[in-house]
């Protein structure tokens, strides 16, 4: 759905309005092709159109929402008649609500990123010619991903930008393979190039005898796809006021005692260069940017509307969950083409999974290495380490054993296309880290 269809849905939807009833709506759309690689070929291909328009009716302090699939534009009007109705019958059943907040100052955007994407065609036949005679396993995604907002008070908002997401593995055999992903908004030859390189360099250390390696704390290089998992359980309320406020957040430590991460980390919520959009759905404006850890140092959390008017403080246009859409983690002094120098003599680990929390009041992640993990000697890599697990605190991984973050932070989008393609981000370097702890 693009911007003025759904404008004239909204103001023809206000028109309808009766008493002090206020309407606000919101639309997530999305032009997406996805392309499916296996054996170095093209397996499955297909595109996807959709719009999602999500509608809340205010009376006093009731309200009611619900979510109604566009479709064809001669039926969409009468969809949104027939929700409203519903709405409308819901209202008297529904207790006054004591944390409704929504914006009633009209802040309106307009954010249109043009798309720099290559065309479809150009992007498959590059990813075909560098697969060569490997067995590359992965999917492409690419296109366009809108967000609205609009209310029956005039305000309105739109972002609409476009993404890529190639999410590859050159495959060996058994376990191992060399994972990586290349994201953002613009094709760069020379980055996906480079990429490749990397991968088949890992391809070919992946074809020597693996090591078991015995548990206890090794020096260790984590990529920014590695970080991203730990980064991903730390999404989850570490970050929220309400978390904070309820004493829920992995980061206590950091709030109720003397706790602090590395002088080099600063982890911001970064609006401003992420995918998501700069306002919420209840109308409110999200800052460029909201600082989280400052040099190490906890700063802000991200407040909900509901959070603020339930705490008395102003929201900062977090939405509901209060998890971050596009967490960003600023960049150190490690030449990224020199990890491995940097790392000397220890563990190179490209991946994790089956990250949780093993002991979430005191921040201890743990979780397994995945695909290419490398002891390395004196800067070079000797052999692939059999699966690992690791246990340890963030404070540890990044405060006191954190060595340093490497000078360039790579762009991961989230891969997740569950109904429809998310809009979260992470910007991310790499972090040496003197001694992580693992476990088996």
């Amino acid at each position: 759905m693009n911007q003025e269809r759904f404008d004239l849905l909204v103001s023809q939807a206000t028109a309808r309005l009766t008493g002090d009833e206020v309407l606000l709506a919101s639309i997530e759309g999305e032009e997406t092709d996805f392309v499916r690689f296996n054996g170095g070929r093209i397996r499955q291909a297909g595109s996807v159109e959709q719009s999602m328009l999500s509608l809340e009716l205010i009376v006093g302090g009731r309200h009611a929402r619900t979510s109604v699939q566009m479709g064809a534009i001669d039926d969409d009007q009468h969809r949104v008649d027939l929700a409203l109705a519903a709405l409308r019958d819901q209202l008297p059943t529904l207790p006054e609500d004591p944390y409704l907040l929504f914006n009633t100052a009209v802040t309106s955007s307009d954010q249109v990123t043009p798309s720099a994407l290559p065309t479809p065609t150009d992007a498959l036949e590059r990813i075909r010619t560098a697969a060569g005679d490997d067995d590359l396993v992965g999917i492409y995604t690419a296109g366009a991903t809108s967000r609205g907002f609009a209310n029956s008070l005039g305000q309105r908002n739109w972002f609409e930008t476009s993404t890529f997401n190639f999410d590859w593995t050159f495959y060996l055999h058994g376990d191992k393979a060399a994972k990586n992903l290349y994201a953002g908004f613009a094709w760069d030859d020379d980055q996906f190039a480079a990429r490749v390189d990397w991968s088949r360099r890992q391809l070919d250390a992946l074809a020597r005898t693996p090591i078991d390696l015995a548990p206890g704390a090794h020096r260790t290089y984590l990529t920014p796809s590695a970080i991203a998992e730990v980064m991903g359980l730390l999404s989850w309320q570490s970050f929220s006021i309400r978390a904070h406020r309820t004493k829920q957040t992995a980061l206590l430590r950091m709030i109720d005692g003397d706790a602090r991460l590395h002088p080099e980390l600063s982890i911001t919520e970064n609006t401003a260069e992420g995918v998501a959009p700069n306002f919420q759905e209840q109308g409110f404006l999200r800052p460029d940017e909201i600082a989280l850890i400052t040099a190490g140092a906890y700063a802000d959390t991200l407040v909900s509307p509901r959070s603020a008017r339930e705490y008395g403080v102003e929201t900062n246009g977090a939405a509901a969950g209060e998890y971050p859409d596009s967490l960003a983690i600023a960049a150190g002094a490690i030449p990224s083409a020199g990890v491995l120098e940097a790392l000397g003599t220890g563990l190179y680990v490209g991946n994790l999974w089956y990250t949780n929390f093993s002991d979430r009041p005191a921040c201890r992640v743990t979780g397994m290495t995945r695909f290419a993990t490398f002891w390395v000697e004196d800067g070079e890599i000797v052999a692939p380490v059999n699966v690992l697990r690791f246990d340890d605190t963030v404070f540890n991984i990044f405060g006191e054993q954190l060595a340093g973050l490497t000078d360039q932070a790579e762009v991961l989008l989230d891969s997740e296309s569950y109904g429809q393609r998310s809009n979260a981000s992470l910007r991310s370097p790499g972090a040496l880290v003197n001694e992580l702890r693992y476990t088996l």
